[in-house]
């Protein structure tokens, strides 16, 4: 599934650590930027990226990334094919794709470590949507867009 990532100027810093840990780990992502610390407004970024996943909901998963992740988790909200959950665990990175179907994670980069980003994205990228119950839940999320 083609991995998208982009942040603010405040996440840029951990979003170069997890581009680290991305290549490392041999996995394919987009860095949809920006590229330094200069400051930028966050809709700037998260709208093109969660455009790129609406469009293709079930293909397309995404990492976004600012100061406190709720900036560019509501912006990313607005698409009617984006569930974006924004975390600061891994156990919640796993229930957002378990019981939300979640396809952008969104994190706090001044409200958490590096090593609990990774941890979260791995269990946001090894965990899959359970279904059952939780599919007429989530077919309900985007209803009156």
């Amino acid at each position: 599934m083609p991995l998208l990532i982009a942040s603010d100027h405040a996440g840029v810093d951990l979003k170069r650590h997890l581009c680290s840990y991305l290549d490392g780990k041999g996995i394919a992502y987009e860095d949809l930027g920006p590229a330094t610390a200069d400051s930028v407004d966050y809709p700037d970024y998260a709208h093109p990226l969660a455009g790129r996943v609406n469009a293709r909901p079930t293909e397309v998963s995404g990492i976004l990334i600012c100061g406190s992740g709720n900036g560019v988790c509501m912006t990313a909200n607005k698409y009617a094919q984006v569930r974006a959950a924004l975390v600061w665990t891994a156990e919640l990175a796993a229930l957002a794709r378990q019981h939300n179907d979640a396809n952008i994670l969104c994190l706090p980069a001044r409200f958490i470590s590096q090593e609990v980003a990774v941890a979260a994205v791995e269990a946001f990228l090894n965990t899959a949507f359970e279904g059952g119950r939780h599919a007429n839940r989530v077919a309900k999320i985007a209803a009156g867009c």
